[in-house]
């Protein structure tokens, strides 16, 4: 969603892209095959979808990537040029009241009640409430989806203080391009160094490759990265965006090509060595170019209205957080009436189920923080104030 307020009306008002809802929608869809083959039958019900479905998770960041970046980077944009001063406070304040509600109200459903977090194990609780939890986290532990959070909220600490920084530098410009590249650099190094020295002897899929690999901040950051370099294009190099996307239809073409090809390499091969390193900027790259295409003006991807998406979209976040603990609650009930997990029945009713819960959810809990958030902070921009005159 683009958010573009005028600072000193407090007047906002926010369109949505249907290119991006798409994309969105297509991201938890991914997460919820993939989860539901995992925890609730067992085996590839969905295919080779529920297979990649893991990558649902890194077309968020990709998401996230951009759309946060563009919020900060266009602040910086709009302040270098003499408008309006980006806001740290501002902007952590409209960060925290976006994802802390709904994220405090489920971790509260799994530290009160034995019955939601089943047999599982919970991490202690400060991990959660630091952003902490993905960090050495072992699979199998109850509220374990919460990582991908963790890895989003470190980075977004980070960014703009990062970024107000490189643009107090001499040549900020290259310094951000640099500080791109060094990031996607350093993650393929690191995940080289750990397969090498910890997950090459181990059996595919391992647990180690999963707690120092897969859930790990400094491995998984490549789609953030990659969306915040397209929010740096998009704001300081105007030509270069505009050129771009007004080939909408052939970058759809091309990341579609991109994606296959990339999702065909780690269905062959997920724990390898080449797709371990090189793998995740490949899959940024692909996702990218999505991106792309769904910001191109008249792009198919952007005018294309698929029924319902908009509010799966809308209610992503909310669905992310419930459809595995629900999914497992309602899979032994179920069986006992007759509903086999591998059933195209079952998987309906499923996402049924996720899908309403995300939706009381956002009902419930994020859309009134959404609202206070708007009232109290419309914007993570503040109104410079003119000198008083002589």
């Amino acid at each position: 969603m683009n958010l573009t307020t005028k600072i000193g009306t407090s007047v906002s008002t926010s369109a949505r892209n249907a290119g991006l809802d798409t994309l969105r929608a297509l991201a938890i869809a991914l997460v919820f095959a993939n989860h539901y083959m995992l925890f609730v039958s067992g085996a590839p019900t969905l295919g080779w979808f529920g297979e990649i479905g893991w990558s649902g998770v890194d077309l968020f960041f990709a998401l996230s990537g951009y759309l946060i970046g563009n919020q900060i980077l266009g602040a910086i944009r709009r302040s270098q040029q003499g408008g309006s001063r980006f806001s740290l406070s501002r902007f952590y304040a409209r960060r925290l009241l976006r994802t802390l509600p709904n994220f405090y109200v489920v971790l509260a459903l799994f530290a009160c009640w034995p019955y939601f977090r089943m047999d599982l194990v919970l991490p202690p609780l400060w991990q959660f409430l630091t952003f902490t939890q993905n960090i050495g986290l072992q699979p199998g532990t109850a509220f374990s989806h919460a990582w991908s959070l963790c890895v989003e909220e470190q980075f977004y600490f980070l960014l703009p203080a990062l970024a107000l920084l490189i643009a107090a530098c001499r040549k900020p410009l290259l310094l951000a391009w640099l500080a791109v590249a060094a990031a996607l650099i350093a993650g393929m190094l690191i995940r080289s160094h750990l397969w090498i020295n910890y997950v090459a002897a181990e059996p595919e899929g391992s647990r180690v490759f999963y707690t120092l690999i897969y859930y790990s901040s400094l491995c998984r950051f490549d789609e953030l990265v990659v969306g915040v370099a397209l929010a740096l294009l998009k704001n300081y190099h105007g030509a270069v965006w505009a050129r771009l996307t007004a080939h909408g239809n052939w970058l759809l073409l091309a990341g579609c090509a991109a994606l296959a090809l990339v999702w065909s390499h780690f269905l062959a091969d997920h724990y390898g060595y080449a797709m371990t390193v090189f793998g995740y900027p490949l899959l940024a790259v692909s996702f990218a170019l999505l991106l792309l295409a769904a910001l191109s003006p008249g792009a198919l991807l952007q005018k294309l209205r698929i029924p319902g998406a908009g509010a799966i979209a809308l209610w992503s976040y909310a669905i992310y957080l419930v459809h595995k603990t629900l999914c497992m609650l309602l899979r032994a009930p179920l069986q006992a009436q007759g509903w086999e997990a591998d059933h195209w029945a079952t998987v309906l009713l499923m996402a049924a189920a996720s899908v309403l819960g995300g939706f009381l959810l956002y009902q419930l809990v994020e859309r009134p923080f959404m609202a206070l958030r708007d009232r109290y902070v419309p914007s993570h921009e503040v109104l410079r104030v003119a000198p008083a005159a002589a």
